[in-house]
């Protein structure tokens, strides 16, 4: 797993008509492909399942990775998903900034995991867009339809609360919830 401080992970600005850019347009037809491909498979498909999520990111999940379909992503090859992790249905992972899922962590359904975002600023929006990686810790759990953006990291053992939107680093053992999401107490 990594620390989301290697240069595959690093804050990225992509112009857009760029070969950058094109690069990632590719990854996105490719991903939609093989998310397709898992979509159409059963919760009883577990080893298929694994084995396309596998091709998807271009890394060996481990036996205990269990998903349900459908999922959707828009790259795939910036996933990387450590032991024993669950993802539900429905969940969505826009990972051109990088997502690093740790050992143990739970998606529920229809969680969002959002890497990229474009300029604030009118003139710019079509431009470029920005990424910055999402890590989620070992032993997290992010509750049905909660959304995480761009650049955020979520603490050992925290919770994220269904409906929440974090926008700002969640500290070890927390729970968090509402929108933006804020500490609503510590974990044992």
């Amino acid at each position: 797993m990594t620390t989301g401080n290697d240069a595959a992970f690093a804050p990225r600005v992509i112009e857009i008509g760029s070969s950058e850019s094109e690069g990632m347009f590719a990854n996105i037809r490719r991903a939609m492909r093989l998310a397709w491909e898992i979509n159409k498979l059963s919760f009883e498909d577990a080893d298929e399942i694994r084995r396309k999520f596998s091709e998807l990111t271009g890394r060996q999940v481990a036996p205990s990775f269990s998903l349900i379909p459908p999922f959707y992503t828009d790259q795939g090859v910036n996933i990387r998903v450590g032991k024993n992790v669950f993802i539900n249905q429905c969940c969505h992972l826009m990972d051109i900034g990088g997502i690093d899922i740790g050992d143990d962590v739970m998606l529920g359904p229809k969680v969002n995991l959002i890497t990229s975002y474009h300029p604030v600023e009118p003139a710019e929006r079509r431009a470029r867009a920005l990424a910055k990686p999402i890590v989620l810790k070992k032993n997290v759990w992010v509750s049905a339809a909660a959304t995480i953006l761009a650049g955020v990291t979520v603490g050992e053992n925290s919770v994220v609360a269904a409906g929440a939107v974090v926008t700002h680093d969640v500290p070890a053992n927390s729970l968090v919830a509402g929108v933006p999401a804020r500490v609503i107490r510590e974990l044992p």
